[in-house]
């Protein structure tokens, strides 16, 4: 792949980023954004350099105080919105992009049973920093379960059916594509 493409992959990936986390969708108990999801299929996508590269560059424009994420501005920008609350999801980001790429390099993005246990690893390697920086930051005296994780399992099984349906069809029209 010519270093041109590269580049225009990880600009448009974290473009998508971006769209995925100003959207917000009504959902039971908390809105869901398709952020998760965006980060999951960009990995299984684009593989496990181009994957994480598209993440990190969202983080660098994050970073640089562009309002990237989801509640930006209202809630802050650049280093100081990093550093609270979704700062360890935000590094889980990058891990599972680069995870569920390297997966999808394997083969695991072709079926939907593996494209779901890809998914679910994704999001348990996103949650684990989330939740154990939510610790770190507020205490462990406090429900951090509750308030990083619980609340969120639902819309992010509805995005792990989404993409175990959409991820392996996609790759089936590919094929068809190629042959006709």
């Amino acid at each position: 792949m010519s270093a041109g493409r590269a580049v225009l992959l990880v600009f448009a990936g974290s473009v998508l980023l971006t769209i995925a986390a100003k959207v917000q969708i009504p959902f039971y108990p908390v809105p869901m954004t398709m952020q998760t999801f965006a980060v999951l299929a960009l990995g299984m996508a684009l593989g496990w350099r181009l994957g994480a590269a598209s993440v990190l560059f969202y983080l660098a424009q994050g970073a640089a105080g562009l309002p990237v994420f989801s509640g930006t501005p209202e809630k802050g920008i650049g280093l100081l919105y990093m550093a609270g609350p979704t700062g360890g999801y935000l590094l889980g980001f990058v891990l599972a992009a680069a995870l569920l790429g390297w997966l999808a390099e394997r083969g695991w993005d072709r079926r939907v049973l593996t494209t779901a246990l890809a998914m679910l690893i994704g999001n348990v390697v996103i949650y684990v920093p989330g939740v154990l920086y939510l610790g770190v930051l507020f205490g462990w005296d406090k429900p951090i379960v509750e308030w990083g994780l619980t609340p969120f399992l639902l819309g992010d099984l509805a995005k792990l059916a989404l993409a175990a349906a959409v991820l392996p069809a996609a790759w089936q029209l590919l094929k068809r594509f190629k042959r006709g």
